[in-house]
């Protein structure tokens, strides 16, 4: 019943890790201070950003046949391993805080941060393959909490740990190239 709100969960989660948008959460963290402003800036921009991503994925699902839609998801997950195995680094650009409150700067940070992310596109991937669309949001959003959440919480602790965040950068990747495979071959889904 709720298989898709899991898988999306998941699937967001395991992207998310060592992501851009991850660093940024230790940043405004380290910046700011403040976790709840934070925390509530990043719901605010994931479930606007996500919502956005989806609906587009479930608009072009419903223009194309099942075969094609087969292949656009499986070799759109092998695209996010591979993209798994590349480091994310955040710019001096991107790490540049505004002065504005912590929610109101999270939030913007954040939206803009996942305008063509891995879990942007994952989520577009999602939406193309699963409904109904607010299971795809609520659990790509959930993904981005549960990633996130602690990044806020344990920045310190989490930054002195980075090499953990490279090593499960490769099980994602790996996780990612799985489904595409699986999708690929009519098993997923």
């Amino acid at each position: 019943m709720f298989d898709t709100l899991l898988v999306s969960t998941g699937v967001v989660a395991i992207a998310e890790m060592g992501d851009k948008t991850q660093l940024l959460s230790l940043i405004l963290a380290a910046r700011f201070r403040r976790p709840l402003p934070i925390v509530a800036g990043i719901f605010v921009a994931t479930v606007l950003n996500h919502f956005a991503a989806a609906w587009i994925g479930q608009q072009v699902a419903g223009l194309i046949s099942a075969e094609i839609l087969r292949w656009i998801v499986g070799l759109g997950f092998l695209a996010i391993a591979a993209w798994a195995l590349v480091p994310d680094k955040i710019s001096e650009e991107e790490s540049q805080v505004k002065p504005y409150g912590a929610f109101v700067a999270t939030t913007i940070a954040f939206f803009f941060a996942e305008i063509g992310d891995k879990t942007q596109i994952a989520t577009v991937a999602l939406a193309l393959k699963y409904t109904p669309l607010w299971q795809v949001v609520m659990g790509t959003t959930i993904g981005m909490m549960l990633a996130n959440v602690p990044a806020v919480y344990l920045g310190n602790w989490i930054a002195a740990r980075m090499h953990l965040l490279q090593m499960i950068r490769f099980v994602a990747a790996g996780v990612f190239a799985i489904l595409g495979v699986l999708a690929l071959m009519g098993v997923a889904g």
